[in-house]
């Protein structure tokens, strides 16, 4: 038995259609958010491990810098390789990542009468973020008598 609606109030009800197109909306809505919020997820984190990186080579070349010419020229007392952790959690059993670490020491490309008192020093840093490898480096001239007395 049907029954016939009188006032136009029976009659504003939502078809189906209407109704699947409003839920299609709202997921193309939830799914922009959602893909926005795990891009700046990723971006927290890369930015982070870029800061780390950073401050391992910040450490490296002032550990270096306090060192004596006999030291640096030693190929006994600088290591060449070394490991930066990184955890992003305050829990110990999670170990993050590892920044893998490479000190160089070379001759500078220069003529100069005081090349022999100079050494280029390379600090690199490598690791992995995902798939992707990344890597920063930082290099600084290091000076037998300092820098002051080298260059004047």
């Amino acid at each position: 038995m049907l029954v016939e609606c009188k006032n136009r109030r029976c009659q504003d009800a939502f078809s189906l259609v209407e109704l699947m197109i409003g839920v299609a909306i709202f997921a193309l809505v939830i799914g922009g958010v959602y893909s926005c919020l795990v891009a700046q997820y990723k971006m927290v984190r890369l930015n982070t491990e870029n800061l780390r990186a950073t401050q391992i080579l910040t450490d490296k070349m002032e550990l270096i810098r306090l060192c004596s010419w006999i030291q640096i020229t030693n190929p006994a007392f600088l290591p060449t390789t070394f490991i930066g952790p990184f955890n992003y959690s305050t829990n110990t059993s999670d170990y993050g990542l590892n920044y893998q670490g490479t000190v160089t020491l070379t001759t500078p490309p220069m003529t100069e009468s005081y090349q022999s008192n100079l050494m280029l020093l390379t600090v690199s840093v490598t690791w992995t973020n995902g798939q992707v490898a990344c890597t920063r480096s930082a290099s600084t001239l290091v000076a037998q008598y300092g820098m002051q007395t080298s260059i004047y």
